[in-house]
């Protein structure tokens, strides 16, 4: 039942921009309250759309309580009373499927103050208010009934521009009003990104008449859409209406290429695949709206290279490019690669309206088995060695067209026949894909002369479903055995004998023979003694008889764990001549051949056992039971043994030393026990224990250890330093030596030379003028005053004469006075002799430090009174006899006869 409708029409004040294809759209709201049951409601919407004809969906905000029909009828999804419900406040939105533009209205259901409800009468519901949320204000209206107006906040619907707009600019999108502009002057403006923020300049709005415009191209695949705050204030900046937002949606052209994400796919397919297997898939990306036309793509093939066996080998899903086959025949040795042109196409592949794009699908056809093995040959010969093992018999060769080094083409042999031992083996060469015929184990001629193999070649992987291996991948191969020396071999090897110890020399162990295995052979063998350690035995060189030349001792270093090893060689006549090792065993039985000995041999005990005990125990190299248990016993001399020491028994291994008084003085003392062992005839021996009585602290312990143990030192460490002391004295010594020797050396080298074997005067020595005086660095004015010369500590190494002596200790030679005088020359000359004869350090020659002075005459004046051959006078020179054994050589060249 209908009680009323209420039309409320509603005017928008927005202005759209002239590249759409309408003006303006009228939306009316028609109200109607339709009473279905007691406590349901319904209502009637419709949407008037001013003769545009579009297709128009509704929407409702609360689906939970109410459903709407396509028609716009609204009906309640479930009972309602009104006592739950005092208000209810719907969003009714409606949708052009074309555009994509959208209005919205809001229905407010109160109530009615009325009576309670009556049965087959539903409430009385009222639509309080209603308007469309994109309207910017709503004109006032009179009214008999108890609907009016409310004032509500502004909602602007989302606004569509195009991209890449040609202009002009500036362009206007949209009008933005205020009911309060009719008495007062309002200023308008915008925010946002867009606007006042990055990007900026692109949308302005006229302040006073509030034309919103935008300023420049815009671009969808940069900003697809803005979002806006409109504010309107007074003059005095006053906000006159809460801010709205505004969605400016850039609509999307048609202005990108689909482009492919790689210019050249690869995929692989394997050869003789079925029509409808998958290849690959190819994809292509388009910047412009996927969700229009601009952006839905189309694939297709536009070329196949090469077109065989068909053209059409392949076909592409227009919508995924998903690649696929559709044609069988794909061989891989006929052809083993397409290559594809790929076309991508906007607009849903328009070909007059959409943009297209190319891009290369390379497809390699990937090889399947379907190409056996096949050897190049019936039959393949070979010859061996006997004895010898992992050399190639034979190289078997195959054929196989399928793609080489995979396992279609890789080769696997295997012996089917004729090795019924397992001697042969045949792999494969990795890089030919031969089959090498291997001997595996050793062949004897004289077992078989000749093998005949059946071998079969196969791949890594089986054949493909209806091939079949043919004949031709089984072959024969026929092998020869060379018949070769070999060598004597010694059975068994190695051979044990047991036997006593003790055995005396020249007695007969064992017979120690090879045999040939050359039966086809007449050869003769000849034994050697290859390894002796002990040198015990000896084996006669054509019996093979092994006798003994020395006493078999089991305590031997040679014998290990009672066994004795000994190795003979055995060598054939053949040629070249072949030699075979065997190793004889021989375990010694023991006998009771050695006494025991005490130990350990030292250990130390404290001065005042408290009480103080020594634990010893026997050592015998024999075995039980010619070993323990053993008897120990305290010898009976010395006397002060038995008086000062006690031994018990623990066990038949071990005793217990003891001292029987309670002080002992410091000391090492050996005691003598009687250690007997329990052979069939008991061997007893007198060992000595070596003990150290010592101080011992608190502990127990020796303190003099003590001590050397807080120095850290042990007796390797201590005879290490001492070791190294002597190098380093002997080292010192050495260079004491060395130093000497080239101290005599040096002097030895200043010595004049034997005068038979040189003629020089030593006064050659002063001859160094050069050319003159004036070019010498010598102060001649020192010759004149020697006891103002300057000791030779200071004097510059520079000038120092080669006849100069070494420096020594200077003797106390006579000091000239200040004032010379030419007189006392010789009584200079004396004094300075008895000087040099009483001085060991003098060298015998003249020195420049003694016979320098020559008197206060001319500077220029000779250097030595002995220069006599320039004076012209005749001197007696007989005089230096007596001045000693240095002036002899002198009076030997200037004295005597004038022969």
């Amino acid at each position: 039942m209908i009680y009323g409708d209420v039309v409320i029409p509603v005017a928008r004040r927005i202005f759209f921009p002239p590249f759409f294809l309408y003006h303006f759209v009228c939306f009316y709201l028609t109200v109607g309250l339709i009473s279905k049951t007691y406590l349901s409601l319904s209502f009637a919407v419709r949407f008037v759309n001013c003769g545009r004809g579009g297709l128009v969906r509704f929407e409702c905000s609360n689906p939970s309580d109410f459903r709407i029909e396509a028609d716009g009828v609204v009906y309640a999804a479930r009972s309602i009373q009104h006592s739950t419900l005092p208000a209810l406040l719907l969003l009714i939105k409606a949708s052009d499927t074309a555009t994509q533009q959208q209005w919205v209205t809001q229905v407010m259901l109160t109530p009615s103050t009325h009576s309670k409800p009556q049965l087959h009468r539903s409430s009385v519901w009222r639509e309080f208010i209603s308007k469309d949320l994109k309207e910017i204000t709503f004109p006032s209206r009179n009214t008999d009934s108890q609907l009016k107006r409310m004032k509500r906040d502004w909602v602007i619907p989302p606004i569509n521009v195009p991209e890449n707009s040609r202009g002009p600019f500036p362009q206007e999108l949209v009008r933005i009003r205020s009911d309060h502009d009719k008495n007062r002057s309002l200023r308008y403006s915008v925010t946002g990104p867009g606007a006042d923020q990055p990007p900026t300049g692109i949308f302005i709005i006229d302040p006073i008449s509030g034309e919103l415009s935008v300023n420049k191209p815009l671009d969808r695949e940069h900003i697809s859409n803005f979002h806006l705050r409109a504010h309107a204030v007074d003059l005095n900046g006053n906000q006159v209406e809460n801010p709205i937002d505004i969605v400016i949606n850039v609509i999307d052209m048609n202005d990108n290429r689909p482009e492919f994400t790689h210019q050249i796919w690869n995929g692989t397919v394997p050869e003789g695949s079925k029509p409808g297997t998958f290849v690959m898939t190819v994809t292509s990306v388009d910047k412009d709206d996927p969700k229009t036309a601009n952006g839905m793509l189309r694939y297709k093939i536009l070329s196949q290279n090469p077109e065989s066996p068909t053209s059409n080998m392949f076909t592409i899903n227009n919508k995924t490019g998903g690649i696929i086959t559709v044609a069988a025949g794909l061989d891989r040795e006929k052809v083993p690669q397409y290559t594809l042109i790929i076309q991508a196409t906007d607009m849903e592949g328009n070909p007059m309206y959409g943009l297209s794009n190319t891009a290369t699908a390379v497809i390699r056809v990937t090889d399947i088995n379907d190409n056996p093995p096949e050897f190049t040959a019936e039959t393949f010969f070979g010859e061996v060695p006997e004895n010898r093992v992992n050399v190639i018999v034979a190289n078997l060769t195959v054929t196989d067209k399928d793609q080489p080094n995979t396992p279609a083409w890789n080769a696997v042999y295997k012996i089917t026949g004729g090795d019924p031992t397992g001697r042969f083996s045949v792999p494969t060469d990795p890089t030919t894909n031969e089959g090498l015929v291997t001997v595996v184990k050793p062949i004897d001629y004289e077992i078989s002369r000749t093998y005949v193999l059946t071998v079969e070649a196969r791949n890594e992987v089986p054949l493909a479903r209806g091939i079949h291996s043919p004949r031709q991948s089984t072959a024969t191969v026929s092998i020869r055995v060379i018949d070769v020396n070999e060598s004597p071999y010694f059975e068994p090897n190695p051979k044990l004998v047991k036997l006593e110890e003790g055995m005396m020399p020249e007695s007969s162990l064992t017979t120690f023979t090879a045999q040939d295995p050359d039966r086809f052979m007449q050869q003769t063998i000849r034994y050697s003694k290859l390894s002796d350690p002990a040198n015990w035995l000896r084996i006669d060189p054509n019996t093979g008889r092994i006798t003994t030349i020395a006493i078999l001792d089991r305590e031997s270093p040679f014998v290990k764990n009672s066994l004795y090893n000994a190795t003979f060689l055995a060598s054939d006549s053949g040629v070249p001549p072949a030699s075979g090792t065997g190793t004889l065993q021989i375990y010694l039985l023991d006998i009771n051949d050695n006494a025991p000995k005490v130990f350990p041999q030292e250990a130390e005990i404290c001065e005042k056992p408290e009480p103080n005990a020594i634990n010893i125990t026997a050592l015998d190299g024999d075995l039980n039971p010619n070993a323990g248990p053993f008897a120990f016993e305290l010898a009976h001399r010395p006397p002060d043994v038995r008086r000062n020491w006690t031994i018990t028994r623990i066990s038949g291994d071990y005793a217990q030393m003891s001292l029987k008084i309670s002080f002992l003085e410091t000391g090492i003392y050996e005691i003598p026990i009687i250690i007997t062992d329990s052979g069939n005839l008991p061997m007893s021996n007198t060992s000595y224990l070596r003990i150290k009585v010592c101080q011992c602290d608190i502990n127990g312990d020796c303190t003099d250890q003590q001590h050397i143990m807080a120095a850290g030192l042990g007796t390797g460490a201590i005879i290490a330093i001492l070791l190294c002391i002597i190098i380093l004295l002997i080292l010192v010594l050495l260079f004491v030596v060395w130093m000497k020797r080239r101290d005599k050396e040096r002097q030895a080298k200043q010595l004049l030379i034997d005068p038979e074997d040189d003629v020089r005067d030593n006064i050659l020595k002063y001859d160094e003028e050069g050319g003159g005086e004036e070019d010498q660095d010598y102060d001649l004015s020192q010759l004149q005053q020697p006891d103002t010369i300057e000791p030779d500590a200071i004097k510059p190494v520079g000038i120092r004469r080669l006849d100069e002596r070494p420096l020594h200790p200077e003797p106390q030679y006579p000091m000239r006075s200040a004032a010379p005088h030419p007189g006392d020359i010789g009584d200079f000359i004396n004094e300075g002799l008895k000087a040099a004869d009483n001085d060991p350090t003098a060298p015998p020659y003249d020195s420049l430090l003694v016979f320098d002075y020559e008197g206060s005459g001319s500077t220029a004046g000779s250097l030595s009174s002995l220069n006599s051959s320039s004076s012209g006078g005749d001197q007696d020179y007989d005089y230096l006899n007596d001045w000693g054994p240095r002036f002899r050589k002198l009076a030997d060249m200037y004295g005597g006869s004038d022969d």
